[in-house]
C-alpha cells in the first residue's frame, strides 16, 4: 500500500534542515506519491523554489497571492491531502502551529487542515530543550499529530546533541507506516480502550517528590498497538518522556496518584476495555510544603500517607469492563499476582518479575506470565511492542469466549 497515490502536502520552514526536503520529496514521488510544497517566507533562505519544483512537479508557494495576483488557496491545498508533513518544523513554526498564530500561507493551510499532521522538529539543542518547546511539542501531540522527534548529531551551531531533523528515510517510513497500518487486522473497532501508563510523583515539596522508576513505554506500546486494531484510545499517563504518533490516541498527562483516579473515572464508564498499567505511588506524603524543604538537620521525618488504590476502586466500579491489572514482584510473584487478581476483582493480570533479566522499568524489553481465575501463560523475553501484542490477542481471546 505504502505512499503510491497518495496526496501529500510537505510545509518547509525556515531551518538548514530544509535541504534534507529534496530527498524526501524525490523518494514519495518515486513511490508514485504527489507531492505539494508550500514554505514560509524564511525557507527561501534555505532552499529554492526551482529546486523544489523541479523534484515536485507543481509549484511551489510562499505567499497567499502570486505575483500575477492570482491566490493560491490555502484551504483548497488543506482540504486537497491525505497527509501535511510539516519539514524541518522550527521552534517559531511549532509555536504559531499550537497557539494559532496564523501570520503565513504555512500556518493557515495547516489550521484548514482535516487530514493527520506530521511534525519533523529541527532546532539547535538548547532550543529543543526549552520548556516551551516542550510543552508545544506536547501540545500538538494532544492535538492527535504525529511526532518524529528529533536526532542526536552534530548540529548547525557546532554543537553536538538532539536536535537535527529526522532523516528523510524516517520521515518517509513513519508517513508509510501510517497508511500501511490502514490494512491492518482492525479487531477492536468499535472499542474504546483506556490505559494508564508511567509512574506518579508525589509531592514532598516545590521541588521534589516521591516516585518511581517506571518509563511509561509498555503502556504507551499498548495503546498504539490497540489503536491499530481500531480501538478508539485513551491513554492516562503520569511523567514520561514517552510520545505517541497517532491521532487516534487520546493522551492526557497527569502527575500524582490522585489526579490520575480523577481522570481515569472521566472515561471508565465508557471503556469497554482497561488495561492499568501504570506504577502508581502507593503513598503520598500527609503534608507538602508550601516552600523548598532546608537541609538543616541530619535527618528528615515525612509522615506518609496511603493513596486512593485506582485498580481497586475500577474493580469495585466494574459493571461490563474487561479490567486488566499489571504486577510488578521481587518474590512470591505468582502467589501475589493470583492475590491481587482475586482482591481487585481483575478479569486478567499480567505479571512481570524484576528477577528477570531484561524486564521490568526502563528497558526496551518484558517478560510476562498472563493470569486469569482460571488460565496461566508464559511467554518468553521480547521487545514491549511485542509484549503488547501478546497482551491484547490474549484479551481478545478472552472477549470471545
Amino acid at each position: 500500500m505504502g505512499v503510491s497515490g497518495k496526496k501529500i502536502l510537505i510545509a518547509v520552514s525556515g531551518g538548514i534542515a530544509a535541504y534534507k526536503i529534496h530527498f524526501l520529496i524525490r523518494d514519495f514521488i518515486k513511490k508514485g506519491a504527489e507531492v505539494q510544497v508550500i514554505m514560509t517566507p524564511d525557507a527561501e533562505h534555505f532552499v529554492t523554489k526551482l529546486s523544489i519544483s523541479t523534484l515536485s512537479k507543481k509549484p511551489v508557494y510562499t505567499d497567499f497571492y502570486s505575483d500575477n495576483g492570482t491566490w493560491n488557496s490555502h484551504v483548497e491545498m488543506a482540504l486537497w491531502a491525505d497527509v501535511m508533513i510539516v519539514a524541518p518544523c522550527t521552534a517559531n513554526t511549532l509555536a504559531k502551529m499550537v497557539h494559532g498564530m496564523c501570520d503565513n500561507l504555512v500556518i493557515a493551510t495547516y489550521m484548514s487542515a482535516k487530514c493527520p499532521v506530521f511534525i519533523a522538529p529541527a532546532m539547535d539543542l538548547d532550543m529543543y530543550q526549552h520548556p516551551s518547546t516542550k510543552q508545544n511539542l506536547e501540545l500538538a501531540e494532544d492535538y492527535g499529530h504525529f511526532i518524529i522527534p528529533a536526532e542526536n548529531g552534530e548540529l548547525a551551531s557546532g554543537l553536538i546533541g538532539q536536535g537535527r531533523m529526522a532523516e528523510p528515510e524516517t520521515i518517509a517510513k513513519a508517513v508509510e507506516d501510517f497508511f500501511n497500518s490502514g490494512s491492518t487486522n482492525k479487531s477492536l473497532e468499535g472499542k474504546t480502550v483506556l490505559i494508564t501508563a508511567g509512574p506518579t510523583y508525589e509531592a514532598i515539596d516545590p521541588v521534589r517528590f516521591i516516585g518511581n522508576h517506571s518509563s511509561g513505554k509498555m503502556g504507551f506500546s499498548l495503546a498504539e498497538e490497540a489503536s491499530k486494531r481500531g480501538a478508539k484510545v485513551i491513554l492516562i499517563s503520569g511523567p514520561s518522556s514517552q510520545v505517541i504518533n497517532d491521532q487516534n490516541v487520546e493522551l492526557h498527562r497527569v502527575t500524582s496518584a490522585k489526579e490520575m483516579l480523577v481522570k481515569v473515572f472521566e472515561f471508565y464508564e465508557n471503556a469497554d476495555i482497561a488495561i492499568a498499567s501504570a506504577a502508581v505511588a502507593d503513598y503520598a506524603p500527609k503534608e507538602v510544603a508550601k516552600e523548598k524543604i532546608k537541609k538543616n538537620d541530619d535527618s528528615l521525618t515525612i509522615e506518609l500517607v496511603k493513596n486512593p488504590d485506582i485498580l481497586k476502586t475500577m474493580g469495585e466500579k466494574k459493571s461490563h469492563q474487561f479490567l486488566v491489572g499489571f504486577a510488578l514482584e521481587t518474590q512470591n510473584e505468582e502467589e501475589n499476582a493470583k492475590g491481587k487478581l482475586e482482591k481487585k476483582n481483575l478479569d486478567m493480570i499480567v505479571l512481570n518479575s524484576l528477577r528477570d533479566e531484561g524486564a521490568g522499568f526502563k528497558n526496551d524489553t518484558n517478560k510476562i506470565k498472563i493470569f486469569t481465575k482460571t488460565e496461566k501463560k508464559e511467554f518468553d523475553l521480547k521487545s514491549k511492542d511485542d509484549v503488547a501484542k501478546d497482551i491484547l490477542n490474549f484479551v481478545e481471546s478472552q472477549l470471545l469466549k
